[in-house]
């Protein structure tokens, strides 16, 4: 699953960066230059100067987000870079901006949104021809700020740094992050809304992406009637990011959907099969290119339960719980096709096209969940044994992630007649998967699962010829070794807030490479610790940053 490294260029210096500002050139602009948090029509985005900020310093960078701007690692440690990422600097030929988008949050329509807390630097051009926008996260109000203060604090800005990153190592489309930078100013939040607010150490987060389109970029002016504006955006959307499919018009319009139905499928698929929950599915949380955007109250699975969502916020409703998300994405579909419609004024293309979402979901499920058991292919009869397999995975707390990579290592004994060896014996890779140890009638499940595991095995072996060290192999590139817990993230939070940065480095390697043994980081591949259960930030999260 690992991906390709981008091909080499020449290093520039971050002067020497190339700016092509084609959504602020070809987009209806905000008439109104004032900074002040309002209603805006008529216009895609607002000009907007990043704030200044005190004592800027520079926590942590991606080399690798760095390349995609041809800029080398000794750049990215230069006062310029931290100045300039910290938003009290701009490079020649940057247009800061601020975009306007609606949304439905929590499947209600909440009017219009837009970048409260995230300013676009501009377009970077680079030498292979790509475009990345570069954004930062905390640097200021806007004019979509409501009332924000267009801020970030540390917490939340080093999570959504290091998940960009471990999310894109992990093979999940996903926009990136380039830094994480520390003010050097405190910013109050109320971490739970529990009217406790706090000071917290403030940061600024580059996330950097070919563009940062939402659903909800269309959705507001579709609500508000104003199709011309529509009109106009999914037309430069199609110029460029899809010039694959030709000119605008309504036959390209449906093209255009359905690839935003097969990219979506894609992508939420991937969070299923590394056990990953977003936990703010809302339209203006949702990419146009099929990438995960916008890391808040996010979390892996630990304990298996398709009915847990990090977010406290949903913690009653569950709208937005792990089991779920499939179907979500096809309702936030719906909304994006209700947006466009006035541009096609034809139903039945758009509803074909959500069931386009369905079959690409539904096929690269089924291919993942066959890699996920090492077999070579999916067939009618392994929507049982899935079936089953989840059912005993909630039988005990059991860790997704170290049941899946575990069961590659267990002994199935393809070479006998027989299914032999003692309980403990068979089990034993698992037992690091287990929370506590399951009670003989709980085992006698998993056993029984694991005996039929073994015939569908050897019946791919029968069909097929794969082997057992194949079958390792397999199951070894989809299911990774190592993610972002919750409660990593915190430990070098709490680190990084007393101006130690080394675990967030240490981290930043580990998830390099998610799916190597790396011998020398095996302490993190280990449950959840007990401490951390009901440790804030280490379970629930809330959208506060």
């Amino acid at each position: 699953m690992s991906p390709h490294p981008p091909s080499s260029s020449a290093p520039l210096t971050l002067e020497q960066l190339r700016f092509d500002n084609r959504l602020v050139r070809e987009l209806p602009a905000d008439p109104v230059s004032e900074n002040s948090r309002r209603q805006v029509l008529g216009a895609c985005y607002s000009r907007v100067n990043p704030q200044h900020v005190r004592q800027p310093q520079l926590v942590a960078y991606a080399q690798e987000v760095a390349a995609l701007l041809d800029l080398p690692p000794e750049e990215c440690r230069t006062e310029n870079f931290t100045q300039i990422f910290a938003g009290n600097r701009l490079l020649p030929g940057m247009e800061p901006h601020a975009c306007c988008y609606g949304g439905h949050q929590f499947g209600h329509w909440a009017g219009q949104l837009g970048d409260g807390r995230a300013i676009n630097l501009g377009e970077v051009l680079n030498q292979r021809g790509e475009h990345w926008t570069l954004q930062l996260k905390g640097a200021g109000p806007t004019p979509y700020s409501r009332t924000a203060d267009g801020l970030a604090v540390l917490r939340s800005s080093l999570r959504e740094f290091l998940c960009s990153e471990a999310m894109f190592h992990l093979g999940v489309p996903t926009t990136r992050a380039l830094s994480l930078i520390l003010t050097g100013e405190q910013v109050q939040r109320d971490m739970f809304y529990s009217g406790n607010p706090q000071w917290e150490p403030g940061a600024v987060v580059c996330r950097v992406a070919p563009s940062f389109t939402r659903f909800g970029n269309f959705e507001i002016f579709s609500a508000r009637n104003e199709l011309d504006v529509l009109q106009q955006l999914v037309g430069f959307t199609l110029r460029a990011d899809f010039p694959h499919l030709g000119e605008p018009g309504p036959k390209t319009y449906i093209a255009w959907f359905e690839e935003v139905c097969r990219t979506t499928a894609q992508m939420i698929a991937h969070w299923m099969r590394v056990g990953f929950v977003h936990g703010v599915m809302n339209t203006d949380n949702m990419s146009i290119l099929g990438l995960t955007i916008d890391y808040g109250p996010y979390g892996w699975l630990e304990g298996f339960d398709p009915d847990w969502t990090p977010n406290t916020t949903d913690a009653q409703r569950g709208r937005y719980r792990f089991g779920n998300q499939p179907k979500v994405a096809l309702w936030n579909l719906a909304q994006l096709a209700n947006a466009i419609y006035p541009l096609i004024n034809d139903v039945e293309p758009l509803q074909a096209a959500l069931d386009i979402y369905r079959n690409q979901y539904q096929n690269a499920w089924q291919n993942d969940m066959a890699n996920k058991l090492g077999l070579s292919e999916f067939t009618e009869q392994d929507n049982t044994l899935v079936d089953e397999l989840q059912r005993v995975l909630q039988l005990t707390e059991t860790d997704m992630t170290i049941f899946y990579r575990r069961l590659a290592d267990i002994d199935l004994q393809l070479e006998r007649d027989t299914f032999e060896g003692s309980t403990d014996s068979v089990l034993a890779p698992l037992n690091e998967a287990f929370y506590q140890k399951p009670a003989p009638e709980k085992l006698q499940s998993l056993l029984d699962w694991l005996q039929q595991y073994r015939q569908r095995l050897l019946q791919d072996y029968i069909l097929h010829g794969t082997t057992t060290e194949q079958r390792r192999i397999r199951m070894n590139a989809t299911n990774p070794k190592y993610v972002l817990r919750n409660y990593l993230a915190q430990q070098a939070i709490d680190k990084a807030s007393e101006g130690d940065f080394a675990e967030v480095e240490n981290l930043l390697a580990l998830l390099r490479k998610p799916y190597d043994e790396q011998p020398h980081n095996q302490h993190y591949f280990a449950r959840r610790p007990e401490w951390a259960r009901h440790k804030a930030g280490c379970s629930m999260l809330s959208c506060s940053s």
